[in-house]
């Protein structure tokens, strides 16, 4: 499983550094709930791919941070995933220092596929 998740990340933000949008909503299910400490809660996941079109394709990548992702299991759902990340904003110079944050993946096993169900991401 843990290798599945991070295969899964790996897909899904290999997609949003390249604005593959296509890619990016595959990997979101229908229902995804996206809770952002500065932007606020999202629900319609046509708006998050907008948002994110607009926002941040080209303008902005994101780094995982090396070995920080944990992945457990739930029962008859899917599994968690928590891990650190942080976001370089491509139009500046890279920081030295890069602010880390943190986030939580809901993961759903689909007949699909794996999906992302909720986010909550934290600066």
């Amino acid at each position: 499983m843990y290798d599945s998740i991070v295969h899964m990340d790996s897909v899904l933000f290999g997609a949003y550094n390249t604005c593959d949008t296509v890619t990016m909503a595959s990997c979101f299910s229908e229902d995804i709930e996206f809770y952002h400490d500065q932007g606020g809660l999202m629900t319609n996941k046509d708006s998050l791919m907008l948002a994110t079109k607009n926002n941040i394709c080209g303008k902005v990548t994101r780094v995982l941070v090396s070995g920080s992702i944990e992945v457990y299991p739930i029962a008859n759902y899917g599994a968690i995933e928590m891990g650190q990340h942080y976001f370089i904003n491509n139009r500046e110079p890279k920081p030295k220092y890069p602010s880390i944050g943190k986030f939580v993946h809901t993961w759903k096993k689909e007949t699909a596929g794996w999906k992302l169900t909720r986010v909550i991401s934290l600066h």
